[in-house]
C-alpha cells in the first residue's frame, strides 16, 4: 500500500511538472495582449525617424536657435490640432461636477457614489468612489427638477456682494484639481539611497499643501484665465473676447488660451486617468495607452518638420505664402496687417493646410506650451536622441527657473517666430491670450507598422 501510495506521488509530481510549467523549460510570463495599433482619437501618428534639429542654413548671423545637430527620435502620438475650448471644457465640468458630489457626500447624494464599501469602488482612503456613469454630463446634478441636486449646491456659486442680482452663476475660483504623481526624476536621484521611501518622489498637488513637505504643491485652478484678453493689451478693446471667447459656442473649436503651464500639465494628467478608467473597464492593463504628457520641445520640432530635413516652416517651403498668394498660417502680417492671413485673433484649429505628418497649426495661431525647462546652457549636455532638460519650480523659487519653452508663434507674432528652429519662453505661472498646447503619448514599441 505504502509502494501504491508513493506511486501516486510520484505520477503527481511528473503531471504537474509536465503541464503549465512547460515541461521545465523557460516559457516566459506573458501580459495580456491587446491592439497596440489604435491611434487616439483626435491624434495623428509621428513615426520614429531622425531629422537635423537646430537652424536652417540662412540662420547664421543673429540668430537665437541653437546650433543644427542630428537628432533621433521614439516613436509617439500627437494631437493633430491644440486643445481646443470645447475639450478643455470637459476637464473643467469634470472638475466642476467632482468638486460638486465632494461637497455634497455620499450621504447627501447616495446615487452619485459608487456601491458601499466591500473593496470595490473605494479609494486608497477609503472613501467612496463617484459614479461616472450615473453623472454622465453632469445636467441632472445640476438640475432643479426632482431628483437634480441644484438646491443643495448653493456654495458652488457666487454669493453676496460677489454676486450679481438676478444671475446664478458658478464660482470658478472653486474649481481645482488635485493630483498625485511620481516624479521620475526624484526617482532616479534616490536610486541608491537605501533610505528612500516611494513617498519622497511622489508629488501631491493638493489644497491645503505642507511647507514642511517639499513634494506638496497647490491644487490647480482649472478655470482659464479669459482676463488675458484685457490684461495682455491694456489699449485695446478685448471686452467681448473675455466674455465670449471660452464658453460662446462659436468659438467651440479654437484653441484654448488663457492657460498656465501648469494647468496644461494637470489636463494631461486628468486625460490619462481618463483614459485609465476606460481600459479598466475593458480589463486592459492601465498602461495599455502610455501617459498623456506635453510634448518636448525637440519632439516639437521634430514633428513640425513632418518628416521633412532643414526646412524652414512646417509646410516645408522657405515661404510664408503659397503659389496663389495665400498666407500660409496665422500670425502678425508685415507691420500689423493682422487680418491679412484671415484673422484677427485665433481661428479654427483645423484652419490652414496640416505639414505632412497631418498636424495642424505647428506655426502661428497660438504658440504652445512644452514640457520643456528653458535654460540656454542645456543644450550641450542633451543627449541626440529623445533630448529633454525638466525642472519643476516651486512657487518660492526665483522666477528664472518658472521659464518654460514655448514653440510655433501665434497670432500675434512676427513670421520669424513661426520657423521650426526657433523657440521662446514663458513663466509656468503665468497665463496669456497667445498660448495654449496640445498633448503626445509615446508609442509603446518600435513603430506601429511592425511588432
Amino acid at each position: 500500500m505504502k509502494k501504491l501510495y508513493a506511486g501516486f506521488i510520484i505520477l503527481t509530481m511528473l503531471m504537474s511538472s509536465c503541464g503549465k510549467g512547460g515541461q521545465g523549460e523557460l516559457v516566459g510570463v506573458y501580459n495580456k495582449n491587446f491592439k497596440n495599433n489604435r491611434v487616439p482619437l483626435g491624434m495623428v501618428y509621428v513615426p520614429p525617424g531622425r531629422t537635423l534639429i537646430g537652424g536652417s542654413d540662412e540662420d547664421i548671423t543673429g540668430s537665437q536657435a541653437p546650433a543644427s545637430r542630428m537628432t533621433s527620435f521614439s516613436a509617439f502620438y500627437m494631437d493633430e490640432t491644440e486643445i481646443t475650448n470645447a475639450e478643455y471644457r470637459q476637464f473643467v465640468n469634470y472638475v466642476r461636477d467632482s468638486v460638486a458630489i465632494t461637497s455634497l457626500g455620499p450621504a447627501g447624494a447616495p446615487d452619485l457614489y459608487m456601491p458601499a464599501p466591500t473593496g470595490e469602488g473605494v479609494n486608497a482612503n477609503g472613501q467612496r468612489n463617484i459614479n461616472w456613469k450615473k453623472v454622465g454630463d453632469g445636467s441632472r446634478l445640476w438640475s432643479s427638477k426632482n431628483g437634480g441636486y441644484a438646491s443643495k449646491l448653493a456654495d458652488m456659486y457666487y454669493t453676496g456682494d460677489d454676486a450679481l442680482f438676478g444671475r446664478a452663476e458658478l464660482d470658478v475660483r472653486k474649481f481645482r484639481y488635485s493630483y498625485k504623481v511620481v516624479n521620475m526624476d526624484l526617482a532616479a536621484k534616490a536610486k541608491n539611497n537605501p533610505d528612500a521611501k516611494r513617498s519622497d518622489f511622489i508629488e501631491s498637488y493638493v489644497d491645503a499643501p505642507d511647507p514642511n513637505k517639499p513634494n506638496e504643491f497647490p491644487s490647480i485652478s482649472v478655470y482659464p484665465d479669459t482676463l488675458v484678453w484685457k490684461t495682455d493689451y491694456s489699449y485695446s478693446q478685448n471686452d467681448p473676447m473675455v466674455i465670449g471667447y471660452f464658453n460662446h459656442p462659436s468659438y467651440d473649436e479654437y484653441p484654448v488660451v488663457g492657460v498656465t503651464w501648469e494647468q496644461a500639465n494637470a489636463f494631461c494628467v486628468w486625460r490619462t486617468r481618463l483614459f485609465q478608467s476606460v481600459a479598466a473597464e475593458r480589463k486592459q492593463p492601465y498602461n495599455s495607452r502610455l501617459s498623456y504628457s506635453l510634448p518636448t520641445e525637440a519632439q516639437f520640432e521634430y514633428a513640425a518638420r513632418g518628416g521633412n530635413v532643414k526646412t524652414k516652416y512646417p509646410w516645408g517651403g522657405p515661404y510664408i505664402r503659397n503659389a496663389k498668394g495665400c498666407m500660409q498660417a496665422n500670425f502678425k502680417v508685415g507691420r500689423g496687417n493682422y487680418s491679412d492671413d484671415g484673422g484677427l485673433y485665433t481661428v479654427n484649429v483645423h484652419s490652414y493646410f496640416p505639414n505632412d505628418y497631418g498636424l495642424y497649426n505647428m506655426a502661428g495661431n497660438v504658440s504652445e506650451w512644452t514640457l520643456t525647462a528653458y535654460n540656454k546652457s542645456a543644450g550641450t549636455m542633451l543627449l541626440d536622441f529623445n533630448p529633454n532638460y525638466t525642472y519643476v519650480a516651486r512657487p518660492e523659487d526665483n522666477k528664472y527657473l518658472k521659464r518654460k519653452v514655448v514653440r510655433g508663434g501665434s497670432w500675434k507674432d512676427i513670421g520669424f517666430f513661426l520657423q521650426n528652429s526657433v523657440g521662446t519662453y514663458e513663466y509656468q505661472d503665468n497665463a496669456t491670450s497667445y498660448i495654449g498646447f496640445r498633448c503626445v503619448v509615446s508609442y509603446a514599441g518600435t513603430d506601429i507598422n511592425y511588432k
